[in-house]
């Protein structure tokens, strides 16, 4: 890849899929399956976002960007574009946005804490996408 791309563009989402499946082997995954929707409000030009991602056995078999509506999930995250936009570069801590409410968190909440470290790795990996925001 060369140069920056557009945040939650498909040529972004298709960095976030070559970079996940290349860093993220099942056994990194913790063999998870789940599948997670992050629901952006607030977004340039004044629609609502998704980022989808869904794994079987720890394998990526599913990765969205899309308007409006989102695929049902399993974990639904809803927060501003600002928000989000500071995760994905590292900025802000998605725990912490998540324990301040920032970020609305739907499903189960003793999994999702479980699933906290790989989250984190994931948002890691995303954060080196080189992209315009």
């Amino acid at each position: 890849m060369t140069g920056k791309v557009a945040y939650l563009s498909s040529e972004w989402r298709d960095e976030v899929e070559k970079r996940l499946r290349d860093e993220l082997s099942p056994e990194k995954m913790k063999f998870i399956t789940t599948s997670v929707s992050f629901n952006y409000t607030g977004c340039p030009g004044g629609t609502d976002r998704y980022l989808y991602l869904k794994t079987e056995d720890g394998v990526i078999t599913e990765i969205k960007v899309g308007f409006g509506e989102p695929p049902s999930a399993e974990f639904m995250i809803t927060g501003s574009y600002d928000l989000f936009s500071k995760v994905t570069q590292g900025i802000v801590s998605s725990q912490r946005a998540l324990m301040s409410g920032k970020l609305k968190l739907k499903g189960n909440m003793v999994k999702a804490l479980k699933l906290a470290s790989l989250s984190d790795r994931i948002n890691k990996i995303m954060s080196q996408i080189p992209a315009t925001y």
